[in-house]
């Protein structure tokens, strides 16, 4: 069996987190002479409050206004990296874990390469790790990287 990474798909949040494993992509990348995506996906916002309806009215431009950071903060991203590179960058609207899915089947990727951790928060504890589900549904192999100086606790 020859392994042949063609396509990486690297979910970010803009953390630290994803930062190694948009790391982990790059070298692996340049070992295998494949392309990146580096995927954004902004959630819903309705999908962070626990009450089923509620809703509230996206004040002004708001919504384009993130959009466009989004798209921008994906730019100064892919920015860091080696210009020889092939990197795509992709902006998403929905549920994260969906949307990465969505994207790494429709794009056909050989591999998905995830940060073990993301921003924390209230959104964390609604919604549960990102990087878990994707493990768990992804179509392809997946790649979770864990920073080498996050200590982890044993039960």
């Amino acid at each position: 069996m020859t392994l042949s990474i063609k396509k990486i798909l690297v979910p970010t949040d803009f953390s630290e987190f994803s930062q190694y494993a948009a790391n982990y992509a790059v070298e692996l990348a340049c070992q295998f002479d494949a392309e990146i995506t580096l995927l954004y996906v902004l959630q819903d916002a309705v999908a962070l409050f626990p009450e089923p309806g509620v809703s509230f009215p996206a004040p002004g431009n708001y919504l384009q206004e993130l959009q466009e950071s989004s798209e921008n903060s994906l730019q100064r991203l892919k920015e860091n990296y080696p210009t020889e590179l092939t990197i795509h960058t992709e902006l998403r609207n929905g549920p994260p874990f969906v949307e990465i899915l969505r994207c790494a089947r429709e794009g056909e990727y050989d591999m998905i390469i995830i940060g073990t951790h993301g921003r924390s928060g209230l959104a964390h504890v609604l919604l549960g790790s990102v990087a878990e589900k994707v493990v768990r549904k992804a179509s392809c192999p997946v790649l979770t990287v864990r920073p080498d100086d996050l200590e982890f606790e044993m039960p």
